[in-house]
């Protein structure tokens, strides 16, 4: 049988160009090859450990589905489905009773996420490692394509699932993390990478040339020259960009550039917005040939698949607990 891997992005909002290169293309990748077996989730439950509108919510639901359609996700390959349409918040109740509350104050992301937004440590987000680990070990995946700044949430899965089959004799994989060829996109504040939650830092899938000429535009700079090439900020954002969707001769002619006769970020800025949107153009040209319709198929059918697998999951675990 054919390891099984879960993934998927938060519907916070519709994709970006960071959601697209750092996840979704090796998802495709992973969906393209006989030796895994995809399910790829819209992770609607977990937009809901954050402030949320509920209308923006309803809508980005959907539209996250019409992304990774027009992206190549195909339902033939993948289930491709809806957190909160399958068992996944039941199933999280379930494996909540192994893990302690100091346990879950204890994980880094959690106190960073305090740190920043101590009005909104919600009790979903304290259980959001737990949530998670739901919707690895319901599907009893293998393979989970995270980044290393999300290793302390699967190690939560991996305790859950030792814990489980040490209890009651199961047989819950350890999940592993399984690293794809993405690219990390760096957001055009020149700080961190590309974030729904940061405005002004990211370029969105559907976005036109004229959007993401103004975004582009908007990436700090200096004076265009200097003695040694910049590490961080906008300079740096902007030779990662060049990078990505130019190529590596006119990253050293740009580099070659700064360190000499100077570099005219007018014309360089237009050339990676042009570049960005010829790479994106195929995909909002898909885009637009998907109806509404097709859309609620895929996610009906993604539902049944995965409340039949999930349901099977509780079952098996309600009859160790004494629930059944």
């Amino acid at each position: 049988m054919s390891k099984r891997v879960l993934s998927g992005v938060r519907a916070s909002g519709r994709l970006h160009l960071g959601n697209y290169l750092g996840a979704v293309s090796g998802m495709i990748e992973l969906q393209n090859s006989n030796e895994y077996e995809t399910f790829y989730m819209v992770a609607d439950l977990h937009a809901l450990t954050t402030p949320f509108d509920p209308e923006q919510l309803r809508v980005n639901r959907r539209e996250v589905v019409r992304d990774y359609l027009a992206c190549g996700l195909d339902p033939s390959k993948s289930v491709i489905f809806e957190q909160s349409d399958s068992y996944h918040a039941e199933f999280s109740f379930y494996l909540s009773s192994f893990m302690t509350v100091a346990r879950m104050m204890h994980l880094p992301t959690y106190k960073d996420k305090v740190k920043q937004s101590p009005e909104n440590a919600s009790m979903a987000l304290l259980n959001y490692p737990i949530l998670m680990a739901a919707d690895i070990l319901a599907y009893k995946a293998n393979a989970v394509p995270v980044g290393d700044d999300q290793m302390p949430h699967l190690e939560i899965a991996r305790e859950i699932a030792r814990k489980l089959n040490d209890a009651y004799g199961l047989d819950f994989p350890e999940p592993e993390q399984f690293k794809t060829k993405g690219h990390l996109v760096p957001s055009l504040t020149g700080m961190g990478k590309m974030s729904k939650s940061v405005e002004g830092s990211y370029i969105l899938l559907t976005d036109s040339l004229d959007q993401i000429n103004s975004k582009i535009a908007g990436v700090p700079t200096d004076s265009g020259q200097g003695s040694e090439l910049p590490s961080d900020g906008g300079v740096n954002t902007l030779f990662e960009l060049v990078d990505l969707f130019l190529g590596e001769n006119k990253l050293q002619e740009c580099k070659n550039a700064y360190l000499s006769t100077g570099l005219r970020y007018g014309d360089l800025k237009k050339e990676i917005s042009e570049s960005i949107y010829e790479f994106l153009r195929p995909i909002q040209e898909r885009r637009l040939q998907i109806s509404d319709d097709e859309v609620e198929r895929v996610i009906t059918a993604g539902a049944k698949v995965s409340r039949e697998i999930v349901g099977s999951t509780i079952s098996q675990l309600r009859v160790k607990m004494g629930l059944i």
